[in-house]
């Protein structure tokens, strides 16, 4: 596998992460059995929960914007290729 490949396999893993992600900001932070717990757990619980989701959010935004980043370093790496190949093809006739 070669470094390209190996990028590739890295950005599919980073977008499966997102889409977990995803999953957990999704989440309801209200369950049904808060009413049974004491106001000062449920306000600890519910505070820990949005802040999950907040750091969930943050973590996929972040993941996102360097998949986008990865996939533009190598697309402008192959079209480098492609160019130079051209370049000495053109220089070679």
């Amino acid at each position: 596998m070669n470094s390209e490949e190996i990028k590739i396999e890295i950005i599919r893993a980073a977008e499966k992460a997102v889409k977990e992600l995803i999953k957990v900001a999704k989440e309801d932070i209200i369950k049904k059995n808060l009413d049974d717990l004491s106001p000062e757990i449920a306000a600890d619980r519910l505070k820990n929960a949005a802040a999950s989701k907040k750091l969930a959010i943050f973590d996929a935004f972040e993941i996102l914007s360097r998949i986008e980043s990865e996939k533009a370093l190598i697309e402008d790496s192959k079209s480098n290729t492609k160019d130079m190949n051209s370049f000495a093809e053109r220089r070679a006739k």
